[in-house]
């Protein structure tokens, strides 16, 4: 058999690597980049992180397990629900989960999750995916100029409803004004308020508790890692009257014989490697070294430095709003609401038109429409808004 030698497969690989378009991304829709600290990687590929598997062992697993004990810590204090796991795979699977589970604890019958009409397609396909399974059906509710239609999920929720969904901010970065409103209306409808975000716009929005969210899910990959668009991490938070329905892994705090602190995976017979069928979710594994990450980056933000973060998304999403909103035949944003990284750009031309002209000038964006573009601007991205905003003036 012919070995090939090092320095050979490294080189074939940067010919293959080369290959890739040179593209800056102004890309958003649930994925979002930011810039992470060095110490994430430094801290996350130490030996004991990195081959670690399940921490089933609590003796040789005291330190990954209070890492994974402070993310869901951090994820409470977000979300100010008193309940988190330490990780789904995603978004979309998370709000699989919080389906199902809305189905078995809804005390009435129903069997219907009902979610916005704007809603990124991969998502609402994997919810339907376990959906399918429960024997439950997923239905829309309209949008108005990027909210919720209160007046229009009022009409729809009913004694069918198992499950109400809203995200704030929406897919198109709409902070969503009326969150209390549509928890007021899931809980009318004797149905679980579901609400999904990320953890950096969590700290600067309402508190999902305050407004009456029964659960929280959303992609908790905004913080540790880059832009994935396909490896995500799926946060799960929700109130305690749930605690033995959560799917996932759940990492408690106690004492050892010694009486020191310890942590240890905990509730575990909700769990398939237990329970098997009868188990709350067939979830088998987590993204527990995602978390990891996740954790770190968070911690070394702090408390203020996430809020600058947070705060710097809802800034320069405007800024470039209204740089965009100047050149002729563009018009941001679409929707007349405040934004996080996010934004819809109505086009007089065709926007797969425009969209494949900004590829070729080196820039990527979204095409959400006949006439809609999609821009996301973060830390990572904010230095080349002149470049984008030159481009778009030269494709229109």
């Amino acid at each position: 058999m012919y070995k090939r030698q090092e320095r050979d497969i490294r080189a074939e690989c940067s010919r293959i690597f080369a290959r890739n378009d040179d593209l800056v991304e102004f890309l958003g829709r649930g994925h979002y980049g930011h810039y992470v600290p060095s110490v994430v990687d430094h801290l996350a590929d130490r030996a004991e992180f990195l081959t670690s598997y399940t921490q089933y062992q609590p003796e040789i697993s005291q330190g990954f397990l209070q890492a994974l004990f402070e993310y869901q810590s951090m994820l409470v204090e977000l979300t100010g629900l008193p309940v988190a796991n330490c990780s789904m795979y995603d978004a979309a699977t998370a709000l699989g989960e919080a389906a199902t589970l809305a189905d078995r604890v809804r005390s009435t019958s129903g069997d219907v999750a009902l979610v916005p009409e704007q809603l990124r397609e991969g998502k609402r396909a994997v919810l339907e995916n376990y959906c399918a399974g429960a024997d439950l059906s997923v239905e829309t509710y309209p949008m108005a100029d990027g909210n919720a239609d209160i007046d229009a999920l009022a009409d729809r929720a009913g004694d069918d409803t198992v499950m109400v969904y809203a995200e704030n901010p929406t897919v198109r970065g709409c902070i969503e004004e009326r969150l209390a409103a549509v928890g007021d209306l899931a809980a009318d409808a004797d149905a679980l308020f579901v609400l999904g975000s990320d953890p950096v716009s969590l700290s600067v929005l309402q508190e999902p508790a305050s407004v009456g969210a029964d659960v929280v899910v959303g992609e908790a990959g905004a913080l540790g890692l880059p832009t994935a668009y396909g490896m995500g991490l799926g946060l799960f938070a929700c109130r305690d009257d749930f605690l033995r329905q959560v799917p996932g892994r759940l990492v408690g705090a106690g004492e050892d014989a010694a009486g020191d602190r310890a942590f240890t995976l905990t509730l575990q017979t909700r769990e398939q490697h237990i329970r098997k069928e009868r188990a709350t979710s067939n979830i088998c594994t987590n993204q527990a070294w995602v978390a990891l990450r996740a954790a770190i980056h968070a911690a070394t933000l702090g408390p203020d430095g996430l809020v600058d973060l947070a705060n710097d998304c809802v800034r320069e999403a405007a800024a470039l709003a209204d740089r965009l909103d100047e050149v002729k035949g563009a018009a941001a944003p679409v929707h007349d609401r405040h934004h996080v990284r996010e934004f819809a750009v109505r086009v007089d031309q065709p926007a797969a038109a425009i969209a494949g002209d900004l590829e070729a000038e080196g820039f990527a964006v979204h095409a959400i429409g006949e006439h809609l573009l999609q821009v996301c601007v973060t830390d990572l991205n904010a230095g080349r808004t002149d470049g984008l905003v030159a481009a778009f003036e030269e494709v229109i």
